[in-house]
């Protein structure tokens, strides 16, 4: 669990309490590991490979709305009830992770506070890593293209000016 940067912070008494919640798993492409709507009961590290999230749009097929691949945290929708994922995911191709279960991991955040309080931290900060990374993505996609020309600036009292 050492490759994984945000879990540089923890010291080893809580790195060997997270992986006594995890294990390793392989999932085959095409592997659909959260269905929307579905009870949360599971996050994941990803070691290798690409997880696409989507979102079910009434009428048509699920829309990716984003990419997630090595060091990337799925899955939080566990932390708050109604405990039911948001999004899906389909695996793009081989993955491999480190999958946990959500009751072990709740177990021993109630049994060490101090442990309950780094993974919070730690799953907070991959929120909002991902808050960042979807208003980026908004924001490229909304962006006016005509703010990027240069236009000579309109001064009062020429002609054509105050139109």
């Amino acid at each position: 669990m050492a490759a994984f940067a945000p879990l540089a912070s923890l010291d080893r008494a809580k790195l060997t309490t997270l992986a006594a919640a995890g294990r390793d798993v392989e999932y085959p492409a095409g592997r659909r590991l959260i269905v929307e709507g579905q009870r949360a009961d599971r996050c994941w590290l990803i070691r290798s490979g690409r997880v696409l999230l989507d979102a079910h749009v009434p009428g048509r097929d699920d829309v990716v709305v984003q990419s997630l691949g090595p060091g990337d945290l799925l899955g939080w929708s566990w932390l708050v009830p109604p405990y039911r994922w948001h999004f899906g995911a389909v695996t793009a191709g081989p993955v491999r992770a480190i999958e946990f279960d959500s009751a072990r991991l709740t177990e021993f955040a109630t049994a060490d506070p101090a442990f309950g309080h780094a993974l919070t931290l730690l799953l907070f900060e991959a929120l909002l890593e991902r808050l960042q990374a979807t208003r980026a993505r908004l924001l490229d996609l909304y962006r006016n293209p005509g703010e990027t020309c240069t236009a000579a600036p309109i001064r009062l009292g020429e002609p054509g000016a105050g139109r």
